[in-house]
């Protein structure tokens, strides 16, 4: 499709796609790639920006080089095990062992540190609270956060013999907030990932149903034909040396048997490459929000009031308002500059009727209208001759216009009876 409303062939296989790693957050992500691996550390790093307590602490001159020597030590070792729990694990996942063996030395860490090193220490059990929350179950990170808390209270108060109030509102508080909020977040990306898995096995299962469907079909179609051909073939080849008249007759008969099972294939095929308005409706809607436009279309997927105005249409009628749909949208989504579409089917107007369809005989009318930048003044394309073809063939009409407060209109109209 070269112009605005030239008109250009559908595009196949325009609906949704199933990307494997769609709607988990980056975190949640296996990394395939080094830049992958590099985005997902760095933002898991930026995070370390609470450990300048601690940093500061060792810089300001109050500890002896070997405490010193120490902190750095044991902040090195907190921040290696940190960082393998959460960038590993939560991409594959480590054995439970290797969890509890890492959670425990983070645990025995911001304990060592806060009680040798002072209060500037106590923000490493954030850190413990928050990775319990992003790899552990949620009873088992409960328990672990609980444990966080018990710890933060005995050592912030010098165990009771400092006020609690500052280490609660500077600890406790984040700790439990902390582990809260990664436990829901570790519950959403497993739930994400369980309806990943349940949409690509319910897609497996209706591709292996259409599998099965189509070889039940063709089995249907060709298998008696083919018993035929396979019995006459037989019987020419018997008669041919001594009666080649009736083995002449035999062979007329395979071919008039060969030529009914090509048509019945041909039918065949037609009907499963045939569109249908639901399906063309949901690839509107899909192909109009990629493309950043606002859609008002049919709710086909909603229980209505009474019955749709396309479920009454033969299969040939209903299959040209399905092209006709792709075609508009093809064109509003690649050529109008448009911010909004409206898709409407409704009975058509008498007029429309007893020009298009047949006094008295109903017909339905595919209207898509749009706000974009209207005719392009070239007249009609390939596209759109050929839909309008299409459409004739049907017993339709095709109507494009400009629209009333600009934009496009392209009105199709087919009988609703055969």
């Amino acid at each position: 499709m070269t112009d605005r409303r030239s008109g250009a062939a559908p595009e196949a296989g325009r609906g949704p796609g199933v990307p494997g790693r769609e709607g988990l957050p980056v975190i949640a992500q296996p990394p395939e790639t080094r830049k992958q691996k590099l985005a997902k550390a760095a933002l898991i790093s930026v995070w370390m920006v609470f450990l300048g307590a601690p940093v500061r602490d060792l810089g300001a001159g109050d500890h002896s080089g070997a405490a010193v020597a120490g902190g750095v030590a044991g902040l090195l070792a907190f921040v290696v095990g940190y960082m393998a729990l959460v960038f590993r694990h939560t991409a594959v996942p480590l054995p439970p062992r290797s969890v509890a063996t890492l959670l425990g030395t983070l645990y025995g860490l911001g304990l060592l540190l806060s009680l040798t090193l002072g209060d500037a220490w106590l923000v490493l059990f954030v850190y413990v609270a928050v990775a319990a929350g992003a790899v552990l179950p949620v009873r088992q990170a409960v328990s672990v956060v609980i444990g966080v808390v018990v710890a933060l209270a005995a050592v912030g108060t010098g165990f009771g013999a400092r006020p609690w109030w500052g280490v609660w509102t500077s600890f406790i508080i984040p700790v439990i907030l902390g582990g809260y909020a990664l436990m829901s977040a570790r519950r959403t990306v497993r739930t994400l990932r369980e309806l990943r898995e349940a949409r690509a096995a319910v897609a497996r299962l209706a591709a292996n149903e259409e599998r099965l469907r189509l070889a039940r079909d063709l089995h249907d179609l060709l298998g008696h034909s083919l018993s035929v051909i396979t019995l006459k073939s037989e019987l020419a080849g018997r008669m041919l040396p001594g009666d080649p008249g009736r083995a002449a007759e035999q062979v007329a008969d395979i071919e008039q048997v060969s030529r009914q099972a090509l048509v019945d294939v041909r039918e065949a095929v037609s009907g499963y490459r045939r569109p249908t308005l639901p399906v063309e409706l949901a690839g509107a809607r899909t192909a109009l929000a990629a493309a950043g436009i606002a859609a008002d279309l049919p709710a086909h997927d909603s229980a209505p009031a009474g019955p749709r105005p396309w479920e009454r249409l033969p299969a040939e009628q209903e299959a040209a308002l399905a092209w006709a749909l792709r075609e508009a949208v093809t064109n509003v989504v690649r050529h109008s500059g448009a911010s909004r579409c409206t898709v409407t089917l409704d009975p058509a107007p008498a007029d429309a009727r007893a020009e298009g369809a047949g006094e008295g005989s109903g017909a339905v009318t595919l209207t898509v209208r749009d706000d974009g930048s209207g005719p392009a003044g070239t007249g009609h394309g390939s596209g759109l001759d050929g839909l309008r073809e299409r459409l004739t063939g049907a017993g339709g009409t095709l109507e494009t216009s400009a629209g009333e407060r600009g934009g496009f209109t392209l009105r199709a109209t087919v009988p609703s009876v055969p």
